[in-house]
């Protein structure tokens, strides 16, 4: 017996809309991996400019153990990474506070006009797409990618719950 999906009755697995999120994602981090690679640049490279970028966005302060921890990486890796952004000229180190123990990762220019470089093609090509959508429908699509990447984010934290679980001898 085969357990019928939501929206195909008869078909096993998954929705179609399921296949293409997964499409989606799978493409999305071939782009990546190619603009990257064309740059010198590592994917983690790339994560670690986004993340900087979106709490930068939120005027949150970017340290070395928040890059850490977001991207889950040990301190060592975590380390080496700034090293090659800050050789890069993507990233430098800024001493902050009274006691200026604290680093503060910041993006410089150079990161900037290189991510948009990198990711100039990748946003026209959504823009032309988008273009065949009415304001409605983007807002309906917007509204699921939100509930998308919600739902991502709460099983990432569940699968991450049951990784530090150890089983029972």
């Amino acid at each position: 017996m085969t357990a019928e999906a939501p929206g195909r009755p008869g078909a096993a697995g998954p929705p179609p809309l399921v296949h293409l999120l997964q499409e989606f994602s799978l493409e999305s981090n071939r782009y990546v991996d190619a603009a990257g690679s064309s740059n010198d640049m590592h994917r983690t490279d790339l994560n670690a400019l986004a993340v900087i970028m979106q709490h930068t966005a939120k005027n949150q302060v970017v340290t070395p153990g928040v890059l850490r921890k977001e991207l889950h990486l040990s301190s060592p890796a975590t380390t080496a990474l700034i090293d090659r952004l800050n050789k890069s000229g993507h990233v430098v180190r800024e001493r902050q506070g009274t006691d200026r123990r604290q680093v503060q990762l910041r993006m410089t220019p150079k990161a900037y006009r290189d991510g948009g470089a990198m990711f100039r093609p990748l946003a026209r090509h959504i823009g032309a797409a988008m273009q065949d959508f009415s304001p409605g429908e983007l807002e309906v699509a917007t509204r699921f990618m939100n509930a998308m990447i919600e739902a991502t984010v709460r099983a990432g934290e569940e699968a991450a719950q049951d990784g530090s679980r150890t089983p029972s001898p």
